[in-house]
């Protein structure tokens, strides 16, 4: 199932979710969710952005791998950052919840992080570079936060006819989405 993306502006998004109980069967979830990113072109899908606030997100970063490269395939179940270690790298990010409008953001270049995998086996591993980046733009979701929350407030300011227009549902996107209730 595919399901339409929540858009910039509803509470869902700006909200910590819940962890998932454990052992709740969440394969075809997991599924769909995928099936989601996927037909909106993303790299990443966090639960919030589907309008469901649990403790959930998946990544394909293939797409964004360069000739060579080993991408990710994963759906990270009640994650927790153990650690960020690294330099802060800045990076121009993008959000299916907030299309046409990228930014800046830094983030530190290796995350350690702990979590289930679609099967309740745990996993404690370390990522770098852009697997890093998504997994932390993915883990922010489910802690209530947009990669728009670390722009500068002048970057904020310019944008803000943009986002409101965005949060009434006047986007430009090639998916379904689902615009914020007033």
């Amino acid at each position: 199932m595919i399901y339409p993306i929540v858009l910039f502006g509803d509470p869902v998004l700006k909200k910590k979710a819940s962890d998932i109980p454990h052992g709740e069967d969440v394969k075809e979830l997991v599924q769909d969710m995928f099936d989601t990113m996927y037909a909106a072109s993303g790299v990443g899908l966090a639960a919030p952005q589907i309008g469901k606030s649990i403790r959930l997100f998946v990544v394909d970063d293939n797409p964004m791998m360069e000739e060579g490269e080993q991408g990710m395939k994963k759906a990270f179940i009640n994650p927790e950052i153990i650690e960020e270690d690294g330099d802060d790298w800045a990076f121009e990010e993008g959000c299916l919840s907030i299309p046409g409008i990228r930014g800046e953001v830094e983030r530190p270049e290796i995350v350690k992080i702990k979590y289930y995998d679609e099967d309740w086996n745990e996993h404690i591993e370390e990522f770098d570079d852009i697997h890093a980046r998504v997994i932390q733009h993915e883990y922010d979701h489910i802690e209530g936060i947009l990669f728009t929350d670390y722009l500068t407030p002048f970057k904020k300011r310019l944008l803000k006819g943009k986002l409101a227009s965005i949060s009434k549902g006047k986007v430009d996107a090639d998916y379904r989405v689902k615009v914020p209730k007033k």
